[in-house]
């Protein structure tokens, strides 16, 4: 009921087209089902009576208008089905992005993308076809059955008694076709995620693929996911293909008992009992019986199938974000100090080992702070709890002398910039991309913040200059062009903190000089925290922070890191005299 609930929830400008479907559909059922009475009657006059052409013709042109009127019925059911349906569907997709744009990073890991995307798509296709269905075939297929049924018996008596044999053996067959076809359809579902997953990867990853010549393994493992749910709708498919031997069989038969019984009941009477018409008119009815049961067991299938993407649907629809606003917000920051107090951090609760662990460090407002450690010391978890994109497991972070829980989220972040390494540009212009820092920025304000991350001079390089246009991903500028016109766009936003993570990687030490120079210059009361894996990337700073394991190694600036960290000092030994120069 939940789930009927909330996606009932989704039906709202799509209610009035729902509800003009229904009215349509009990007419076309209504008129379809006198059509055959009235036929079965002219026929009876025309064999009995010498009727004249007049009369003739008054019901053809009546049988004529219903036609019509049962096609217009059906015609506009079928344009207002359709509108219904795929408002419905928009809005869902809707629901599901707004959800999705308040998860944090654990329910997005929870889920993953590939499986987020394939329930946007999907799954809520099944459930705009199960939707149209219901408003539809649902509603027409049972008032069809019951309309049907009444007028086969008020017609032919106990002739009809021929669905008595018929009905329950296509129900019974119908429903243990359904019952053997859905194990494989739910199957189906959780493969689409792998199989999203592995295009996903694999798109993204085209450039390393290439380089390493493995094209065929990826056409292999991929052409395996396919074929995998190949077979899983196959076997289904061959399942449900059994309905349609079934309903002819089913026909027929009782094509074969009305007419042989009703001609034999109509010598024997004399048409006193049962005529012509009457038999014409119950085997149209019970084509239109068989039909009904045929669309309901299709629904059936359908509505199952539908179920399983419904409940992933609703999945992200119920799932809450592991990070909520407090209460009571605060709505200013202070300025830019951080207080480690106490941390330990794991990304779930089933982690067997923390990715953080006792963690205390304190950071003045507007200091510049280096951070260097190997590959999975912790680094890049440690700067995630600022903007509090995860919540620490215990202790407390503090900005500005308030836990970042207490704040409005979108009051902190906003004080915050990130520069990832593999930071994102979105399609659009240069300064499209360069004002997700800042909406309102200038021309002006574009070109400082291009010239202090130093991509103002490759951007005049190009025709079109700020307008140039950035493919999907970034893909036609370089990763060190990328990672400066990223640190531009941090720039602009002027937060109280500043977090480059491994941000000039992809950029020469003079340039990497440059920028930090720009920082000194630019935002000299924002705190900035740089992580690097270069010792002359952070060398200058007022703090360095050695991380391993997780834990804070040492603290403390070059001079004093040189005499107290094995750690710091071979690092800076090696990239320095070991031929290996930053």
């Amino acid at each position: 009921m939940q789930l009927i609930k909330r996606l009932a929830g989704c039906v709202r400008d799509a209610k009035k087209y729902a509800i003009w479907t229904l009215i349509f559909i009990v007419g076309e059922a209504i008129i379809e089902t006198f059509l055959p009475f009235i036929t079965a009657d002219l026929i009876n006059k025309i064999s009995k009576e010498n009727m004249d052409t007049g009369e003739v013709v008054k019901v053809g042109i009546l049988l004529a208008v219903m036609a019509l009127l049962s096609l217009a019925c059906g015609g506009i059911a079928g344009f207002t089905s359709a509108r219904a349906s795929s408002s419905f569907s928009r809005n869902i997709r809707h629901d599901l992005f707004d959800k999705i744009q308040t998860y944090s990073f654990t329910n997005i890991d929870k889920f993953s993308s590939s499986s987020l995307v394939t329930r946007m798509t999907t799954d809520v296709s099944n459930v705009q076809m199960a939707f149209m269905m219901l408003i539809r075939i649902a509603v027409r297929s049972p008032l069809m059955l019951i309309f049907s049924l009444i007028m086969s018996f008020r017609m032919g008596g106990w002739l009809a008694m021929a669905f008595v044999i018929v009905v329950p053996v296509l129900v019974i067959g119908l429903l243990l076709i359904a019952k053997y076809a859905m194990p494989a359809f739910r199957a189906v579902f959780h493969k689409y995620d792998h199989l999203n997953e592995s295009i996903e990867e694999n798109v993204r990853g085209s450039r390393v693929v290439k380089s390493f010549s493995r094209e065929e393994y990826e056409k292999k493992k991929f052409g395996e996911k396919a074929e995998d749910i190949r077979a899983d709708f196959t076997k289904a498919e061959r399942i449900v293909a059994l309905n349609t031997p079934l309903m002819q069989f089913c026909m027929y038969f009782n094509m074969i008992f009305v007419l042989i019984v009703g001609s034999m009941l109509a010598i024997k009477f004399r048409g006193t009992t049962i005529d012509v018409g009457h038999i014409s008119a119950i085997l149209t009815y019970g084509v239109q019986v068989l039909m009904s049961l045929m669309s309901l067991s299709m629904i059936y299938v359908m509505l199952t199938m539908s179920i399983e993407s419904a409940k992933r649907v609703c999945e992200v629809l119920f799932e809450e974000s592991a990070l909520k606003n407090p209460e009571s917000p605060v709505m200013t920051v202070r300025d830019g100090s951080i207080v480690y107090e106490d941390v330990n951090f794991k990304y779930s609760a089933a982690a067997q080992k923390n990715a953080l662990s006792g963690i205390n460090l304190t950071i003045p407002s507007g200091a510049t702070v280096g951070i260097i450690g190997g590959t999975g010391s912790g680094k890049s978890s440690l700067v995630q709890l600022i903007p509090r994109l995860y919540d620490v497991s215990e202790g407390s972070v503090k900005v500005g002398g308030v836990d970042v829980r207490d704040y409005d989220m979108d009051v902190l972040r906003s004080e915050v910039a990130m520069v990832l390494q593999k930071n994102l540009l979105f399609s659009g212009t240069i300064k499209e991309n360069l004002r997700w820092g800042n909406e309102n920025a200038s021309d002006e304000e574009l070109i400082e913040a291009c010239r202090l991350a130093q991509a103002d001079d490759f951007v005049r390089s190009f025709p079109d200059g700020y307008d140039t246009k950035i493919e999907q991903g970034g893909t036609n500028v370089s990763g060190g062009q990328k990672q400066r016109l990223c640190i531009a766009r941090a720039l602009l936003k002027k937060p109280k903190i500043l977090i480059l993570d491994d941000s000039t990687s992809a950029v020469d030490t003079k340039t990497d000089a440059l920028i930090r120079q720009g920082f000194a210059s630019y935002i000299p009361q924002t705190t900035k925290i740089i992580i690097a894996q270069r010792i002359a990337s952070v060398q200058e700073a007022d703090l360095i922070v050695v991380m391993e394991n997780g834990q804070i190694h040492a603290c403390g600036n070059h001079e004093e890191l040189m005499q107290t960290s094995t750690i710091y000092r071979e690092v800076y030994e090696q990239q320095t005299n070991g031929g290996v120069k930053a």
